[in-house]
């Protein structure tokens, strides 16, 4: 699990009269994370496609782009189908041709349309103005100007002018002022009011006669269009089926007839190279040898380790000069490349026989690439959707151990946590189901099952809280009171939920004793981190590990061991020594009695351990401050205090969230329910019926106490739409806040000490048919 899937570095060695059977058999594996050959080998070359590439090539670019064309997608897909060459020849011929000329004949309609509908828009404000065309345009002693505009102002603006002569006629915001006067003296009038100039189109019809037949030709051409597209709607009917199964064919076609470009190929030999799960070679080997028998060679070249460029073993390498056979080509004796050994120790040329033998100056191993194997996370069912939330950041390397079962474990943790309440834990579960089950996409299926998991620790939580809805009435169906025992409550001789969220005055140390656990979990959770950025690093050798990371867990650990000692106590908050203690234990920071504890534990300090003039505690955090500032130079410094300290405080937001989530919750219910505070815990009316002590004070009626009989049932009506936006308000910021913090702590405190990504992502050569049957 936090390793990935150890992967092999595998060869495949053969004669070029079985190229085919060999691509087909890998092809079909679809084990074979390819190496692509960068021609480095003297002696070889990139193969060639096989011959109808091109042609295949081509046909898959025509079946994309009637797709396109057709808006074809993968919910289109009918039955499985076998297509035939002389289907891809005749069929798909015929739908080029089909398509095309519908297609040619909708766009020739949409630009016609487009043009009549200009014109339309163009002859609007004379419609409006109600003048014929004729009368705005070519006279000898009047100029015209037509246009939109504030018909008032252009009037005040003439009078204004040198021009004595004029008349303006409006209608709608459309106007024609005529004017006895040069068109250049009109134009210097108008300028300063408001006014836009239209240009005069050209004809002498009346434009409302003239825009009724646009209008009727725009139907014409709606109607014309609507029937071409309905065509064509029918033809992606028909063919969408035969279509994805064409792409699916020629996709496939493809890939086997260009998969010898990335092979290292001579006259009569050819060399692939990739990468495979470990587990699986015994398998790929059988079935390559049951496809070309003696003719291909399949060698594990190197098994990789997951320490950085350290491989668990290699194959055996010649010497060079030694003598190399293949059953593909004459002997050869295998020449270094370059400078021997003795010329250059660090010289590592890469040479390979031309009849497959492969040998290095210094008798390393040769490949076709410095690649690292792909990453292949190796994780149970119920863990991979959290595989989502990692590569988030980026998929995990190969050499790095992969954070994806410690976010399962924590993730869900701290949502429920912060969440805890049974009725939005239902939902989330019931949103995540809905998720996994109704989308196709990987993704969107994982994010259900993170929901699945987050929604059943929410309703744990809720169970635990005692709250549905941010109502306490479950508490006492599940727990019981002092009075009564609930149905769990019996079983276990408890009276009342065992945790509670702290909100009310009454157990105001349970919010405080969240603080606490809130660092608890974050010292315990940044430890973690640096573990695994310790194992990361011990390739780099332990003492380097020790310096790197051993460092900050010795800092980390002796800060907060520190901190919760019984020294220097008028620093100290005293809920850090009461709310995992027991009650009538001695509270250090006060010497008081503790009568309030969350959960008993017996823990209130830690003694100090004297050693010499100070205590065991502040000398770790001594010697942890002196390896970082070693390690890390003078900005360790800073980084202790903000990575041992800050980071560790940032994990109090779990309870900060839980306080405010819980705060929302109680706001909705009071606003319909009503409440009142009676010894330091508030009631709500609706259940509990108004109080009758002089003790108790109303803080709200409720929406659904209101007086009246109108008053009541204008109440509930609004009360319940209260109570309903208000909660789902609650759950979606559920999602947004304590969601996001959770990630947040996740991604930038525990990633941040170890985590790296840029693995890459495992492609097998190969395509999984989904609309297609094999031959």
């Amino acid at each position: 699990m936090l390793r990935p899937e150890q992967m092999s570095r595998v060869s495949v060695t053969g004669s070029k009269r079985v190229i085919d059977e060999v691509i087909e058999a890998v092809h079909d594996l679809r084990l074979l994370h390819v190496t692509e050959y960068d021609g480095s080998w003297e002696g070889f070359e990139p193969g060639d496609p096989i011959e109808g590439a091109e042609s295949a090539s081509e046909k898959l670019v025509t079946v994309r782009s009637l797709q396109s064309i057709l808006d074809v997608d993968e919910e289109d897909a009918g039955p499985t189908q076998l297509v035939t060459e002389e289907a891809l020849d005749e069929e798909l011929d015929q739908i080029r041709r089909e398509v095309n000329d519908l297609d040619d004949r909708r766009e020739e309609l949409r630009d016609e349309l487009r043009e009549v509908e200009d014109e339309i828009d163009t002859l609007d404000p004379y419609v409006r103005l109600g003048i014929d065309l004729d009368l705005l345009k070519g006279y000898d002693t009047l100029s015209v100007a037509v246009g939109e505009g504030d018909a008032d102002g252009v009037r005040e603006q003439l009078a204004a002018s040198d021009v004595d002569d004029y008349e303006v006629f409006a209608e709608d915001g459309v106007l024609a002022a005529f004017a006895r006067a040069d068109e250049d003296d009109l134009q210097d009038a108008l300028v300063g009011t408001t006014f836009t100039e239209l240009e005069v189109p050209e004809g002498d019809v009346d434009p409302e006669e003239y825009r009724e037949e646009l209008e009727h030709r725009r139907q014409q051409l709606q109607s014309d269009l609507d029937d071409v597209e309905g065509e064509l709607e029918d033809l992606r009917t028909d063919v969408s089926g035969f279509l994805l199964a064409a792409e699916e064919t020629l996709t496939i076609e493809v890939q086997k007839r260009e998969a010898p470009l990335t092979f290292a190929t001579t006259d009569n030999a050819f060399v692939a190279e990739g990468w495979i799960p470990t587990e699986r070679y015994d398998r790929f080997q059988s079935e390559l040898a049951a496809a070309a028998g003696d003719s291909v060679e399949v060698e594990e070249l190197e098994r990789a380790d997951y320490d950085e460029g350290h491989h668990e073993e290699t194959e055996p390498i010649p010497e060079a000069g030694s003598e190399v056979t293949t059953d593909y080509g004459e002997p050869e004796a295998a020449e270094a490349a370059g400078p021997t050994a003795d010329e250059d120790e660090e010289a590592e040329p890469r040479e390979a026989a031309p009849d497959g033998g492969r040998v290095t100056s210094a008798g390393g191993l040769i490949t076709m690439g410095d690649d690292e194997p792909p990453t292949v996370q190796d994780n149970p069912g119920g863990v991979r959707p959290f595989e989502a939330l990692v590569e988030v950041i980026n998929r995990p390397q190969y050499t790095e151990i992969d954070p994806t079962f410690l976010v399962f474990l924590t993730f869900p943790l701290f949502f429920g946590f912060m969440i805890g309440d049974l009725g939005y834990g239902l939902l989330y579960m019931g949103i995540g189901y809905w998720l996994m089950k109704s989308f196709d996409s990987d993704v969107v299926k994982s994010l259900g099952g993170v929901g699945l998991w987050a929604g059943g620790f929410t309703a744990l939580f809720g169970v635990l809280y005692g709250e549905l809805f941010g109502l306490h009435q479950l508490g006492y169906v599940v727990w019981g009171t002092e009075e009564s025992a609930g149905v769990v409550g019996q079983l276990f001789g408890m009276h009342g939920p065992p945790i509670h969220k702290g909100l009310q005055p009454h157990y105001i140390y349970y919010a405080k004793a969240w603080l606490l656990l809130s660092v608890f979990a974050g010292v315990a959770h940044l430890v973690i981190g640096r573990v695994i950025d310790f194992v990361n690093n011990l390739e780099h050798g332990a003492g380097e590990a020790f310096l790197e990371s051993g460092s900050w867990i010795i800092l980390t650990l002796g800060i907060w061991w520190w901190v919760l000692t019984t020294t220097a106590m008028s620093a100290k908050p005293p809920f850090l020594f009461s709310s995992f203690a027991r009650e009538g234990m001695t509270n250090p920071a006060t010497n008081e009695a503790i009568e309030h504890v969350a959960i008993p534990l017996g823990f209130n300090g830690f003694d100090p351990i004297a050693v010499g003039p100070i205590s065991l505690q502040l000398l770790v955090t001594l010697v942890g401050l002196a390896l970082v500032v070693y390690a890390e130079g003078g900005i360790g410094l800073i980084e202790s205090i903000t990575q041992g300290f800050g980071h560790v405080v940032s994990y109090t937001r779990i309870a900060a969230v839980t306080l405010a989530k819980a705060g929302m919750a109680l706001a909705v219910n009071l606003l319909v329910f009503g409440a009142y505070s009676e010894g330091g815990e508030f009631h709500l009316i609706f259940f509990n019926g108004m109080p009758h002590t002089e003790e108790a004070a109303v803080i709200f009626s409720g929406l659904l106490n209101a007086d009246g009989a109108v008053g009541l049932v204008l109440g509930g009506l609004v009360g319940l739409l209260v109570l309903v936006i208000g909660h789902l308000l609650v759950l979606v910021l559920g999602i947004t806040s304590a969601g996001l913090q959770a990630v947040r702590l996740e991604y930038v405190e525990f990633f941040g000490k170890f985590y790296e990504g840029g693995g890459e992502r495992y492609e097998p050569f190969g395509h999984e048919r989904t609309h297609t049957a094999e031959e």
